[in-house]
């Protein structure tokens, strides 16, 4: 059997940058197994497979696998695929919403066009759950590698719009840049906060005099899920924006619509735009979103 598949770089629109993504818009016949092991292959980030529909007010059911596990939600997953799907002419020009079938439920995403051509979407995440928060400083910093001087602000705190992370608030993007994560001491910081070992999303929003208007400077690193660092995660920016809005880290009219700059480490830059519509001080509603380019495309023969 072949299986036919596009490939993108995503939060970006310049090619080789961004997060890459392979998408297989007709995957029919392929078990959870099969959908695994391609994962494995392409090691990507993550791989899409797009299906029918199958719950009532959704275009698409897509499933979304990392190489080691399938997810129930992911942004560059849903931003990369919509460009896909605008692509394989599955979203018609013009349009302006298409609803994807996730395993946190159906997740809309907005659209906006160049004539015929897909520019930006914009995906609805779920609003913030807060969890727990470490305590202990100078452990959590060691576990990380830093001073504990480098630590800004409020205690790094779990939140989630459908994916858990563990944020953590930097003084500087030079302090950003020199964390190194020891996985046993940072597995131990998270258990002796009372939490399970979670995704680390790392940021500053000291940007260093940015002339590129990014608002935030961040990176992700998941050691434990064998995720050494990510370029762009926008399952985590949604809970990025509640952080900053809930703390006040940054001017919180500004996270109308914010930009975090991501994966300059990994020489992947990617530049996932961020939206917070509050009443008060309630978050209403999460959106994050960018642009995608098509490398490539590609068939797989199993």
């Amino acid at each position: 059997m072949t299986y036919r598949y596009l490939h993108y770089d995503v939060f970006t629109d310049t090619a080789l940058e961004g997060n890459q993504l392979a998408v297989f818009p007709e995957p029919a016949g392929l078990t959870t197994e099969k959908m695994q092991a391609i994962t494995r292959e392409m090691n990507f980030s993550e791989c899409t497979f797009i299906f029918p529909p199958e719950a009532p007010g959704t275009d698409v059911r897509m499933r979304i696998f990392t190489p080691g596990e399938e997810l129930p939600m992911a942004g560059h997953p849903t931003i990369g695929s919509t460009f896909a799907l605008a692509h394989e002419g599955v979203i018609e020009p013009g349009r302006q919403g298409f609803v994807f079938g996730l395993g946190v439920g159906p997740t809309p995403v907005s659209l906006e066009w160049k004539g015929n051509d897909l520019d930006f979407a914009w995906m609805t995440q779920k609003t913030p759950s807060f969890g727990g928060e470490v305590t202990d400083r100078a452990a959590f910093a060691r576990a990380i590698g830093v001073p504990a001087e480098d630590l800004s602000g409020p205690a790094p705190q779990v939140v989630s719009c459908g994916v858990p992370f563990l944020f953590a608030a930097l003084v500087s993007r030079a302090a950003v840049d020199r964390v190194s994560v020891d996985p046993a001491g940072y597995r131990a910081a998270c258990r002796g906060a009372g939490l399970d070992e979670l995704p680390l999303f790392i940021f500053t929003a000291d940007t260093d005099g940015s002339r590129s208007g990014e608002a935030v400077y961040s990176r992700m690193l998941a050691p434990g899920f064998g995720i050494a660092e990510d370029p762009a995660t926008g399952g985590a920016s949604g809970p990025l924006g509640c952080y900053l809005f809930r703390h006040n880290l940054i001017d919180r009219a500004r996270l109308a619509h914010a930009v975090s700059l991501q994966g300059v480490q990994m020489k992947r830059p990617s530049r996932i735009h961020i939206s917070i519509d509050t009443a008060g001080d309630e978050i209403t509603r999460v959106r994050v979103g960018g642009r995608s380019v098509l490398v490539g495309d590609g068939r797989l023969t199993l």
